[in-house]
């Protein structure tokens, strides 16, 4: 370690970046078989849990950029996953809702990533997950609090 480095033997946002690497390439080698990024199945998920959401909500909620939600819901609904009306009913906002063939999409995504966060877990006791839950939180709110909430 350098004089003004970072320890990534004991850096906890090393060992947090690892965590979500780790997790991204799990979560990957389930989805792909479905046909399936992580971002396809965010874009599913936030959709089955509150439909209507527009393209820059699906991309923030997805954390990519709005470009790259619009490319993913072009394809979602050349493949019949989702549905988005011709025109914006308000404004320019087109809502998007989940198709019934999205939803199965869903069913079986959700079943693989549900068995991906129960290995990431499995070491863990119930209150060692509920202690783990609630550090993750307080480190986001930290993190956040200085945030511009535009």
């Amino acid at each position: 370690m350098s004089q003004d480095g970072v320890d990534l033997q004991t850096s906890l946002g090393y060992l947090l970046k690892e965590a979500s690497s780790a997790l991204r390439t799990a979560m990957e080698e389930v989805l792909r078989p479905l046909g399936m990024s992580i971002t396809h199945y965010s874009c599913l998920e936030l959709l089955a849990q509150r439909p209507g959401l527009s393209n820059s909500e699906l991309a923030r909620g997805a954390f990519v950029t709005r470009q790259s939600m619009n490319v993913l819901l072009q394809a979602l609904e050349r493949d019949g996953s989702v549905t988005r009306p011709a025109q914006a009913p308000v404004g320019k906002v087109l809502p998007t809702e989940l198709t019934p063939s999205g939803r199965a999409s869903l069913e079986k995504a959700s079943a693989a990533v549900r068995s991906v966060e129960m290995r990431m877990l499995s070491g863990l006791s119930e209150s060692e997950r509920a202690g783990a839950f609630r550090i993750l939180q307080s480190m986001i709110y930290s993190l956040r609090e200085g945030e511009d909430h535009d």
